[in-house]
């Protein structure tokens, strides 16, 4: 895991590029790529985690960014509030946070964080913001702006 400094902070990613983190020739390809990523999270000792993904669905008409957390770590409800009030402003999106202690990977990790879905691939005017870089940089902000709320909070 390679580290990036930015402003004083540390970033640390699970990935770099398209690939998953499955151990070769795994049974379980996704809960092995999603287990290693929960080793490599509990592991850095990092002050907040952020998986970031993009959400589908069988009907077209779901859309906006939501966040997902798990009661593991009492922090996460906090986080999720703030990441969720940042992407109604920024995304106009009135979706809730959620609890949601099913999820494979945060389920196993203890370290402060959250899921983030940034949109719906399904929608087809959310899929085509998706791709926009203009779009992209709204969410990379909403990110930014949340994690400093957090820490200053």
């Amino acid at each position: 895991m390679k580290a990036l400094k930015n402003d004083g902070a540390t970033v640390y990613l699970t990935r770099y590029d398209d690939y998953d983190l499955s151990v070769n020739n795994a049974y379980h390809r996704k809960r092995s790529d999603l287990s290693r990523r929960a080793n490599i999270i509990n592991k850095s000792g990092c002050d907040m985690f952020i998986s970031v993904h993009l959400n589908a669905s069988d009907a077209e008409s779901w859309y906006g960014a939501q966040v997902y957390y798990d009661n593991i770590n009492p922090e996460n409800v906090k986080i999720a509030a703030i990441f969720q009030e940042e992407l109604g402003r920024y995304l106009n999106t009135s979706r809730k946070y959620k609890e949601n202690n099913t999820k494979y990977m945060q389920h196993r990790i203890n370290r402060p964080g959250i899921l983030l879905e940034a949109g719906f691939l399904s929608n087809p005017n959310e899929r085509y913001l998706l791709k926009k870089t203009s779009y992209q940089d709204k969410i990379a902000e909403v990110v930014r702006k949340s994690v400093v709320k957090y820490f200053n909070s």
